[in-house]
């Protein structure tokens, strides 16, 4: 079941511990690639200074100032794309980043994509999981309710808590 938008506005760090165990699910002209949600990290509001949006609203972050459920993609490194979920209320600028999935549907896709038959290295981190996934700054503002970037809840039980918060 596709998550609602009533989800990603709770606190930030909730929103970051209830995404483990999900599917995230990318539509794509290419095919579809699902992987569960195994590593999250919780950017919480403009006072945590590792949230891109501790510096003030900017071009860049204008996403995270806004509805929550909204996808922030952005680029770093010169090299990698990071997937981010708004959350929380408007104009208080939190987001989720995810860290990591599981492969599960799409892997030759995956594999591709990456340039590699190695499983574990398919998105075991933000960069890889955005190459993997097809995710860039053309996905900046997707709506995760949506129908080509969302998450869905399949109800399986989570073992392990792999969520990360930033310390303002």
């Amino acid at each position: 079941m596709k998550i609602l938008r009533s989800f990603y506005e709770q606190s930030t760090v909730d929103v970051a511990r209830q995404l483990l165990g999900k599917y995230l699910v990318r539509q794509h002209a290419d095919g579809t690639t699902i992987g569960k949600i195994v590593e999250t990290e919780a950017y919480c509001g403009p006072e945590d200074k590792a949230c891109h949006a501790s510096r003030g609203r900017t071009p860049r972050t204008e996403i995270m100032f806004g509805p929550a459920g909204h996808a922030y993609v952005y680029f770093i490194y010169g090299f990698h794309y990071m997937l981010n979920i708004v959350t929380e209320g408007k104009d208080f600028p939190a987001a989720v980043l995810i860290r990591a999935v599981e492969p599960l549907r799409g892997i030759a896709l995956m594999k591709k994509r990456r340039g590699t038959e190695e499983p574990r290295n398919l998105a075991s981190g933000p960069g890889k999981l955005c190459e993997a996934f097809a995710i860039d700054r053309t996905l900046n503002g997707s709506d995760m309710c949506g129908g080509i970037l969302y998450v869905e809840d399949h109800a399986e039980p989570v073992t392990r808590d792999n969520t990360f918060v930033s310390k303002p």
